[in-house]
């Protein structure tokens, strides 16, 4: 498991300091009023390079290798479903907007994957799907895909 740590720990080293210095670049740290837009961004990426460099340093003076860091058999299976599912979902969405495909990804992850009942796959996948409307469409108004059926 230690170099999937260290490889983690790099790559989020190198996301965290280039999200904190994005911040820095873009926006105004401080604006009149107080914080500035790159305030917040700026500390996450800091914070997340903070992390970053932690497991980095314990991953590289760990002793033992480890487990192997890629899954066999059913974890593997497992794995590569979740991933084309969300590689979907993001295909997906300009095409049946967002409430639709976020239903679909639900339901191949509560059925397919995970074995639950449709009751309650699909039960779950309608509440979420539909507070994920509700959230971002009136509460945030951050404006989602929409797909033919008109959400």
């Amino acid at each position: 498991m230690r170099g999937a740590d260290r490889f983690a720990g790099a790559g989020l080293l190198a996301l965290g300091v280039a999200f904190a210095a994005g911040a820095l670049k873009q926006y105004d740290y401080w604006g009149p009023n107080g914080p500035g837009p790159a305030f917040l961004p700026f500390w996450l990426g800091l914070a997340m390079a903070v992390l970053a460099t932690a497991l980095l340093i314990g991953a590289i003076r760990a002793a033992d290798a480890g487990d192997a860091w890629l899954p066999r058999g059913e974890g593997l299976r497992r794995l590569l479903l979740v991933l084309g599912s969300t590689t979907a979902l993001v295909l997906l969405l300009d095409v049946l907007g967002m409430v639709v495909a976020t239903l679909l990804f639900l339901l191949v992850l509560f059925r397919g994957i995970d074995r639950q009942p449709w009751t309650l796959s699909v039960a779950v996948a309608v509440a979420i799907a539909g507070l994920n409307f509700l959230v971002f469409t009136y509460w945030l108004r951050v404006p989602m895909p929409v797909g033919p059926l008109g959400f």
